[in-house]
């Protein structure tokens, strides 16, 4: 792994890091990432989740590293290596699709028709200035990229749904501009049409979250899964639409 300048974390932050563990062993390390702060990158004047990783570093002043991200409003599993062949046989493993995400959604607009399905829709990223967006593209377009994505609806009322979703491609916002391409946009995505209030309740931030990863170790064996439960802002909002009952969130 690579040796990175020494950063000082406060207890706080430390704190902070180590209480989103749900997974360490020898080789890796899994944390349940909450919305509100970057996987890596951050434009603004606070720790990524990435710098916060320096609380993991050995005495060398190497740290485990990210081998995928969120977006910095999506919650849930992010997976870090803590050793340079974990990290080299993660990302071949990545390259290769062998590592299966599974996330949940709570979109708006009830049950898509068909309850499930594979959407289908070439993706091209348009830069304008430092903000990015992600647009539905012809397959013929010189910048279109293929990407799938598998849904299934897990609830669903006359206003809005709780979908389970599989990306079989890894595009940027993939899933968020899948969803507002067949008209089901993730409640507090203002970015891509969704809703930031319903039912005469405000939606603080998107409801999107990365459920489960299942992925070779690199030690062998079985496909290892990690979980990351849903957090409360997530299952109070489905509770209030009427979602997570009978549907028990903790073990979908």
């Amino acid at each position: 792994m690579p040796r990175t300048k020494p950063q000082s974390l406060s207890p706080e932050e430390v704190a902070f890091v180590t209480g989103l563990v749900i997974h360490k062993d020898a080789q890796l390390l899994a944390l349940n990432k909450p919305s509100g702060i970057s996987s890596q990158g951050g434009r603004i004047d606070v720790n990524t989740l990435d710098e916060l990783l320096a609380a993991f570093a050995k005495p060398s002043g190497s740290r485990p590293r990210l081998v995928h991200r969120l977006d910095r409003d999506t919650s849930g599993v992010l997976l870090a290596a803590r050793s340079q062949p974990a990290a080299a046989y993660l990302g071949k493993a990545m390259m290769a699709r062998r590592v299966r995400k599974t996330y949940l959604a709570i979109v708006g607009g009830g049950a898509p028709d068909p309850r499930q399905g594979i959407v289908r829709a070439a993706l091209r990223r348009e830069d304008i200035g430092r903000d990015s967006r992600v647009l539905v593209a012809p397959d013929d377009h010189p910048e279109a990229k293929a990407a799938e994505t598998t849904y299934r609806t897990l609830a669903a009322g006359e206003a809005a749904a709780l979908l389970e979703l599989e990306p079989r491609t890894g595009r940027m916002h993939q899933i968020r501009v899948h969803l507002a391409h067949i008209g089901r946009p993730i409640l507090g995505d203002a970015r891509y049409g969704g809703a930031l209030a319903i039912e005469g309740e405000a939606v603080a931030r998107l409801m999107l979250h990365a459920r489960a990863l299942v992925f070779p170790h690199p030690e062998g064996g079985a496909p290892t899964r990690i979980e990351a439960p849903p957090p409360i802002d997530f299952r109070a909002l489905a509770t209030r639409l009427g979602l997570a009952a009978p549907l028990d969130l903790e073990s979908v």
